[in-house]
């Protein structure tokens, strides 16, 4: 095995410090980039001490020079409380993130991935969602500074493939949960996980009929380091995501019993552009990278309530 020396952006991140760890774990070099406006340095303290691991606090917004074989941008914050509270911030973090990285990638010959997401196709109108699908994005919605950030950074690194011959990879990440999350980020899983093992009120938003398809973290993780060593001129971009697709309510009442709780569901309106259905085709991702997610909702969510009640413990 040749050991690589990685950058991960975002690295103190829910995925992204799960990834310097696997990417550790096999072997390589890694330089983790954060400013923590969303990763805590508690997700990478006990890889610290690892010599073949570095921790830089940076902002990805401003440019870095550094010398690496491969990149993983994840640096931007991904659950809406957190991209919602500064929009310009988020969609600087996209644009001028993906600017600054392509750059760095475009200079030292590095190979670099794009954390794109299932919010670039919006509320869908295409069911389930495939890659050459458009989407149907609100341009100056409340999410559209996530939505369109990501959109925009898709389209840069196509740019900088095409004029600059960058070698890109981009993946399109559905609804990730595990271990490491931010007990506030105010994603579903961590909500109602949460609230579960309080028995506080579990809150529901509309009917609790809209769907989602949940991925645990470690699926998507083997996911992007299949995209990263997949053949050269596969650069996606391509579908991450467990297919399994569940209503709201069903996720809610399935951590009721998983947590044994005497929480109570309420119902709250519906926010303005929340997508009514999420569900990924993953024909793509299984003929390129012959990867299909093996954890299935009540295992992931059985480690993922182990982690937050943990927590909520300590």
């Amino acid at each position: 095995m040749i050991r690589k020396k990685v950058l991960v952006t975002g690295g103190a991140g829910f995925v992204g410090s799960q990834l310097c760890e696997r990417l550790l774990n096999d072997g390589h070099e890694v330089v983790c980039l954060d400013n923590y406006f969303t990763g805590q340095k508690a997700n990478i303290v006990h890889l610290i001490d690892n010599p073949y691991f570095e921790l830089i606090r940076h902002d990805v917004t401003m440019p870095f020079f550094i010398e690496v074989d491969e990149i993983y941008n994840l640096a931007c914050p991904a659950s809406p409380i957190h991209y919602q509270y500064n929009a310009i911030k988020t969609m600087k973090t996209s644009v001028m993130g993906a600017i600054n990285m392509l750059g760095l990638a475009k200079r030292i010959k590095a190979k670099i991935l794009q954390a794109s997401t299932s919010e670039v196709y919006g509320d869908p109108q295409v069911h389930p969602q495939v890659e050459s699908y458009w989407g149907h994005v609100n341009p100056i919605g409340e999410r559209s500074c996530y939505d369109e950030g990501k959109r925009a950074a898709e389209t840069l690194f196509m740019s900088y493939h095409n004029q600059n011959k960058v070698r890109i990879k981009i993946i399109r990440i559905f609804n990730t949960y595990g271990p490491k999350m931010h007990p506030h980020d105010g994603r579903v899983v961590s909500n109602f996980i949460m609230q579960a093992l309080q028995n506080e009120d579990i809150t529901i938003y509309g009917d609790g009929q809209q769907t989602r398809s949940f991925q645990y973290v470690d699926d998507l993780i083997e996911g992007m380091i299949r995209m990263m060593a997949s053949r050269e001129d596969f650069i996606g971009p391509v579908n991450i995501g467990n297919p399994n697709e569940f209503t709201i309510l069903e996720l809610a009442n399935k951590v009721i019993e998983l947590t044994n709780s005497k929480s109570k569901i309420i119902r709250m309106p519906l926010p303005s552009d929340d997508p009514t259905q999420r569900q990924p085709n993953i024909e793509l991702a299984k003929k390129e990278l012959d990867w299909t997610p093996k954890i299935q909702l009540e295992e992931g969510l059985i480690k993922t309530i182990a982690y937050f009640d943990a927590l909520i413990k300590s």
